[in-house]
C-alpha cells in the first residue's frame, strides 16, 4: 500500500461550473498527466473515466458526483467532479460541504453562465477558496478578458490574472505565464503532456509586463512586504508571490484565474500547479465545529491524527446492492473494523472496509488519517450528513442543508412482479438521494415520486428500470383538490329501517357553518345533556367525520366546515348507535348540497431567485398562472421573488423560469394553504 500522506501535502478539491463547460474534460486530462488514467476518455464518446454511469455516458453530461485521488508534484489531490445541471443542485451542495478548494471552470465562449452563478454563491457560503480556469480558448467567439470581467461582475469575486492566452480561436497556441514571465506552448504530439517553456515574442512582451505590473499592484493590497517592495519599484520574485497569492486565496480576497483549452490538452498543468501552490490543505482551513449532543457546548475537531475521530457522511449509494457511504476524516484516524458511534442517531456501526476511490474503480486500504476522503462499507443506518465519531467522545456536526422538492409525478408498476420490486428500489434511491421523496397518496392510491426537476425524474425513473429491473407507468400527479360550503345550512335525516330481524330509528338535526381558511374541521354537540344517552354522541360524531372524507362536489374531502349537532330525535329500545351514525351521515351529505359547495385547490408558496433584468417577464408568468407576488427582495445582483400560485398552474414550470431567465433562475416551492380554486376540473 502507498504510503500515507501528510495533511499538509493534502488538496480535497472540487470542479465547479455550469452545464458544458468543460468540467469533466479538465479531470479527465488531469487523471491522465498526472499518471492517474493512460487513456484520456472523452465526455462526447461516452468515454470520461469520471462519467461511469450509463445515463451520463449517453448524455455526456455529469449526473453523480465522482471521487477520485491522483498525484502532482509531491501532493495528494482528492478530486471531485460536481454536475452542472441545475436538477442536481445537492450533489453540489453536500460536496462543497466537504471540499476544502475548488477550481470553477468557464466557458470562454459563454462566459459566467447560470449554473456558475448558483454553485459559485453556493461555494461562497460555505467559504471554500477557489481558483477559475477559462476553458474553450481555441472556440469560435471565445473571449479570455470579457470572461474575467464577468467573474469579476456576475459573481462579485476578486479575479487575478495569472496568464494570459496567445493567440485566440484557430489560432491559440498557448499562455505566457506571468509569475515566471515565460510563454508555455504545448506539443501536440504528445497530447499535450509535454510542453515547451520559452521567452515571451518581442510583440507580446509590452503586454506581458503590463499584465505582470497589474498583478503584482494587485497581491500587493493583501502584503505589506510587497506593497513595500511594489512602491520602491524594486522586482518581486516568484516566490514572495506564490506565497502571497496562497494566502489571500485561502482567505478568499483572491482568486487566481488559468487559461487553456482542455480538449486540445492546453493549460492543465499550469492548472494543477495552481492547486497545490494556491488552494489550502486541511490544515489550512478553519477546524469544523460540531456540538457536543448532550450539553450543545460547541467543540473544534483539528486535522491531526492523533486527535478523536469526527467525520461526515456527505454521499450515500448503492453500489452493486450494497450502501456505500462517502466519508470526509476531519480528524482522527478510521481503521477497518472499528466501531463509531453516529451521535445523531444514538447508534453504534461497524466500519466493515475502507476504500480509496477512483470513479467506481476503488482500493481496499486498512486505516486512513484527517483530511482524507475515502468510501466505506458496512454502515446501515447513517445517511447523508451524518456524523461518524469516537464512541468516548461524540460530537455532532452541523448537517447538510437539503432542498426541498419541486416536482412530482405518480408512477405504477407494469405488473404484478413489478409491484413487488418497486417498493424496495424506491427505498434504496430514496436512501442515496435527500431530494429525491417518495409517498402514497391515500387519496388517489397513487405512488407519488418528487425531485428537483423533469431531468432529475426522468433519470430515477431510468435508474428504476435498468438497476433494479423494474418496469413502470409513468403519468401526472393529480392535484388533490378539496371541498367546502359557503353558506351556513341545515338537514335533517331520519333514518327507520329493519336489520336483521331488528327495528333501528334515529333522527339527526346538523347545522352546517363554513370555518376560515385553514381552520379545519370541528364537531360540537350543541343538545342538552339529558336529551340523549351519552354513548350515541360519539356514533354521530363518526358518521359526520367519516362523511368528510368524500364531498358532494367532486368526490373529494370536505374541508373547513363545523357540524353541529343541533337536533335529535331518540326511541327508547329503537335508538342504536348504527342508527344514529347513518342518520348523521345523511344529514351531513343533504347540508353539504345546501351550503353552495365549492372546491378549494392547494396552493403553493413559491420563492423565485432571479437576475434583476428578467424581473419583469417572471412577474408576468405568475400573474398568468393565477399567482399572487407577495414580496420582492433584493440580493447582489438578483432579485427574491416571493409569490403563492395554485399547484395546477405550477406543472411545466421549472422548463417555463429557465427559457424566460435564460437558464439563470431558480425556485423552490411549499405548501402553503387551499383556497378557492380558479379553474376547477369539470
Amino acid at each position: 500500500m502507498a504510503k500515507a500522506v501528510p495533511a499538509k501535502k493534502m488538496r480535497n478539491i472540487g470542479i465547479i461550473a455550469h452545464i458544458d463547460a468543460g468540467k469533466t474534460t479538465v479531470t479527465e486530462r488531469i487523471l491522465y498527466y498526472t499518471g492517474r488514467s493512460h487513456k484520456m476518455g472523452e465526455v462526447h464518446d461516452g468515454q470520461a473515466v469520471m462519467d461511469w454511469m450509463p445515463y451520463e455516458q449517453e448524455r455526456g453530461i455529469t449526473i453523480t458526483s465522482a471521487v477520485t485521488t491522483c498525484h502532482w508534484r509531491d501532493a495528494e489531490i482528492h478530486i471531485i467532479d460536481t454536475p452542472g445541471h441545475v436538477d442536481f443542485t445537492i450533489e453540489v451542495e453536500r460536496c462543497l460541504r466537504v471540499l476544502d478548494g475548488a477550481i470553477g471552470v468557464f466557458c470562454a465562449v459563454g462566459g459566467v453562465e447560470p449554473q456558475s452563478e448558483t454553485v459559485w454563491h453556493q461555494a461562497d457560503k460555505y467559504r471554500v477558496p477557489k481558483i477559475a480556469f477559462v476553458n474553450k480558448l481555441d472556440r469560435v467567439g471565445s473571449d479570455f478578458f470579457g470572461t474575467v470581467q464577468m467573474i469579476r461582475d456576475r459573481l462579485g469575486a476578486n479575479p487575478l490574472i495569472m496568464q494570459v492566452p496567445v493567440g485566440s480561436e484557430e489560432s491559440f497556441e498557448g499562455v505566457i505565464d506571468l509569475l515566471k514571465m515565460k510563454q508555455l506552448v504545448w506539443e501536440d504530439e504528445t497530447l499535450g503532456a509535454t510542453f515547451l517553456e520559452t521567452d515571451i515574442p518581442e510583440a507580446l512582451i509590452d503586454a506581458a509586463n503590463e499584465h505582470r505590473e497589474h498583478l503584482v499592484e494587485t497581491v500587493a493590497e493583501f502584503d505589506d512586504a510587497i506593497m513595500e517592495a511594489y512602491l520602491a519599484e524594486t522586482p518581486v520574485g516568484s516566490d514572495i508571490l506564490v506565497s502571497a497569492i496562497r494566502k489571500a486565496t485561502i482567505s478568499l480576497d483572491l482568486v487566481p484565474v488559468f487559461c487553456g483549452a482542455a480538449l486540445r490538452n492546453r493549460g492543465i498543468q499550469p492548472l494543477l500547479n495552481g492547486i497545490v501552490d494556491f488552494l489550502p490543505s486541511p490544515l489550512d482551513t478553519p477546524p469544523v465545529k460540531g456540538a457536543d449532543p448532550d450539553s450543545g457546548e460547541l467543540r473544534e475537531a483539528p486535522a491531526s491524527n492523533q486527535a478523536p475521530l469526527v467525520a461526515l457522511v456527505f454521499k450515500v449509494m448503492m453500489d452493486q446492492g450494497r450502501k456505500l457511504s462517502y466519508v470526509r476524516i476531519y480528524s482522527g484516524r478510521l481503521r477497518a473494523g472499528d466501531e463509531v458511534l453516529n451521535p445523531g442517531k444514538k447508534k453504534t456501526e461497524k466500519i466493515a472496509r475502507i476504500l480509496a476511490m477512483h470513479a467506481n474503480k476503488r482500493q481496499r486500504i486498512d486505516e486512513v488519517g484527517a483530511g482524507n476522503i475515502v468510501g466505506v462499507v458496512g454502515l446501515k443506518v447513517s445517511e447523508t450528513g451524518d456524523t461518524l465519531c469516537h464512541r468516548s467522545h461524540p460530537i455532532l456536526l452541523e448537517p447538510i442543508e437539503t432542498y426541498e422538492p419541486v416536482i412530482s409525478v405518480a408512477v405504477e408498476p407494469k405488473t404484478h412482479a413489478d409491484q413487488e420490486k418497486l417498493g424496495q428500489a424506491l427505498e434504496k434511491l430514496e436512501a442515496e438521494d435527500p431530494t429525491f421523496r417518495v409517498k402514497q397518496d391515500e387519496e388517489t392510491g397513487q405512488t407519488i415520486i418528487s425531485g428537483m426537476g423533469e431531468l432529475h425524474l426522468e433519470i430515477l425513473v431510468n435508474r428504476l428500470k435498468r438497476e433494479f429491473n423494474t418496469q413502470v407507468n409513468v403519468g401526472k400527479p393529480q392535484v388533490v383538490y378539496k371541498e367546502t360550503i359557503a353558506e351556513v345550512a341545515e338537514a335533517t335525516a331520519t333514518f327507520d329501517k329493519e336489520i336483521g330481524g331488528v327495528h333501528h330509528f334515529a333522527r339527526v338535526g346538523l347545522r352546517l357553518t363554513p370555518r376560515q381558511r385553514g381552520a379545519g374541521n370541528r364537531f360540537l354537540s350543541r343538545l342538552e345533556q339529558t336529551a340523549l344517552p351519552e354513548e350515541l354522541i360519539p356514533a354521530i360524531e363518526a358518521g359526520v367525520m367519516e362523511s368528510m372524507a368524500t364531498g358532494v362536489v367532486l368526490g373529494y374531502p370536505v374541508l373547513d366546515v363545523e357540524a353541529s349537532l343541533v337536533d335529535a330525535v331518540y326511541r327508547e329500545s329503537l335508538g342504536s348507535a348504527l342508527a344514529f351514525k347513518v342518520a348523521a351521515s345523511m344529514a351531513f351529505k343533504e347540508g353539504l348540497q345546501g351550503g353552495a359547495p365549492f372546491l378549494l385547490e392547494p396552493i403553493m408558496a413559491v420563492e423565485i431567485l432571479v437576475p434583476e433584468g428578467f424581473m419583469g417577464e417572471v412577474i408576468n408568468e405568475i400573474n398568468a398562472r393565477g399567482g399572487k407576488v407577495d414580496n420582492l427582495q433584493p440580493r447582489a445582483g438578483l432579485r427574491i421573488i416571493k409569490a403563492t400560485v395554485p399547484l395546477s398552474k405550477m406543472f411545466g414550470y421549472s422548463t417555463a423560469l429557465r427559457s424566460a431567465t435564460q437558464g439563470r433562475g431558480t425556485f423552490s416551492m411549499h405548501f402553503s394553504h387551499y383556497d378557492e380554486a380558479i379553474d376547477p376540473p369539470v
